[in-house]
């Protein structure tokens, strides 16, 4: 194909990887990871920064094996995410176990659309193809990457694994995403748990100001879709589900409870933000429990912030 160096070696991974030994590419995702780790490069440093803020603070020694393996489950994500494609079905049921179904699924039955909080965690592509197979139909969002051969072929891959994707940036993308929630039985999960832009949301994660996306909280607000935040972790596999999932490793998909919005009063502004803390203690009720599968390499704190940086974005002075 045409395009750039980037783009070309992710179309060369999508159609080779599936192909090579499962345990391989396993091995080899693991030696990657811990080649990056002890590189220690700005994204394992920052990595470390926002992992000490979820953990409530650690020891050095401590913090440095959390991220070891955490870098080891990005890159666990990553090498899955170029074999997902040919996974069979057998495989997809025995990777993925799901908790906390009962009233999602009730939701679903009555023909309603749910919205999901998501963060970057475990291996939301598997997830998302779980669901076109065993749960409801996926509606999402991909962000525009560069070069734009790139995007294309990470649209392609989600469409080729039964998803209907939006591209974040287009004109009238909340108005689309709007008319999804208004329609037919099918979840509309939404990566959230960073956006330093503008349009983010100002929330408290671990005692600590951190910025979040506001489209989850908004979408449920102006549509009055039902909103749910969805942890998603591995865990490790054994005996007959090891063998039909061909791996060591599955995840968990555990729904929240379902985060109310009909109960908050005033302004819509203010709504946004009191339901996204309401989605953002859910979510990261479940990154305290696993926080080596939270694959935030990115500045999400305020306190990690530029002062400067952050005063264009609100206009206000930074704080920690």
């Amino acid at each position: 194909m045409s395009g750039s160096p980037v783009a070309r070696a992710f179309h060369l991974a999508w159609r080779v990887i599936p192909r090579l030994p499962r345990g391989l590419v396993a091995r080899t995702a693991d030696i990657a990871a811990d080649v990056t780790w002890l590189l220690g490069g700005k994204g394992v440093r920052q990595l470390e920064k926002n992992l000490a803020r979820v953990t409530g603070g650690t020891d050095r020694r401590s913090l440095r094996r959390l991220s070891r393996r955490g870098m080891r489950s990005y890159f666990r994500y990553f090498s899955e995410a170029f074999q997902v494609t040919g996974f069979s079905a057998e495989e997809i049921a025995a990777r993925v176990r799901a908790e906390n179904l009962d009233v999602p699924r009730a939701l679903l039955a009555q023909g309603k659309a749910l919205v999901l909080a998501l963060g970057h965690l475990g291996n939301w592509d598997l997830a998302g193809l779980w669901s076109v197979h065993h749960f409801a139909k996926v509606t999402t969002v991909a962000e525009r990457l560069e070069p734009p051969e790139l995007f294309e072929e990470f649209v392609s891959f989600r469409s080729r694994l039964g998803m209907e994707i939006f591209a974040f940036g287009d004109d009238g993308l909340f108005r689309d995403l709007q008319q999804a929630a208004r329609g037919d039985a099918k979840i509309i999960p939404l990566l959230a748990d960073r956006d330093l832009g503008k349009s983010g949301v100002e929330v408290t994660i671990a005692g600590q100001a951190a910025r979040v996306a506001a489209g989850p909280a908004a979408l449920a607000v102006s549509t009055g879709a039902e909103l749910f935040a969805l942890r998603i972790y591995y865990e490790r596999l054994t005996g007959e589900r090891r063998r039909r999932a061909r791996s060591r490793w599955g995840i968990v998909l555990s729904f929240s409870d379902q985060i109310m919005v009909d109960d908050v009063a005033g302004p819509t502004r203010e709504r946004v933000r009191v339901v996204s803390q309401r989605w953002v203690d859910a979510l990261f009720a479940g990154v305290a429990e696993h926080p080596e599968d939270w694959h935030m390499l990115q500045k999400v704190f305020v306190a990690d912030l530029d002062p400067e940086k952050y005063r264009r974005i609100t206009g206000e002075g930074s704080r920690s």
